[in-house]
């Protein structure tokens, strides 16, 4: 079945924009739904309509997370053995592993992003037990 192209009028507001995008590589592209969607707090993703949204929303909480970004809230009392934890978890130097415990002060760090359910709740493990607090999310 041959599919029909559609053709879309681009409002003249538009045109210079659309022009800019249609020069774009498929991952220049992705790379800026990604920027755009983190800047605005927005998905790209299609939205349902509210009446399918609430059986969809029971059914996505049953749905387990796979994978987690493990951040670093607080070093607790023992941060010298925190610093030694996030050595050993990043292969980071010294300098930088200090440096990256020291700015947990003004804002939570993020250790590693899209990590595996089991691997992330290894490394929370071992930051509780250095006196670090984390969060998984």
């Amino acid at each position: 079945m041959a599919e029909e192209i559609e053709t879309v009028e681009v409002p003249e507001k538009f045109k210079k924009l659309v022009e800019e995008i249609e020069k774009m590589s498929v991952l220049d592209l992705a790379e800026l739904v990604k920027v755009l969607e983190k800047k605005f707090g927005v998905s790209a993703a299609p939205q349902m309509m509210a009446a399918a949204a609430a059986p969809a929303a029971a059914g996505a909480a049953a749905e387990e997370k796979s994978s987690f970004n493990v951040v670093l809230t607080s070093a607790g009392d023992k941060k010298i053995e925190v610093i030694k934890v996030v050595r050993d978890l990043t292969q980071k130097g010294l300098k930088e592993a200090k440096d990256l415990v020291d700015a947990i002060a003004t804002a939570p760090q993020t250790i590693k992003e899209d990590a595996k359910k089991e691997e992330a709740e290894e490394m929370k493990k071992k930051f509780v037990e250095a006196g670090a607090t984390v969060e998984l999310k």
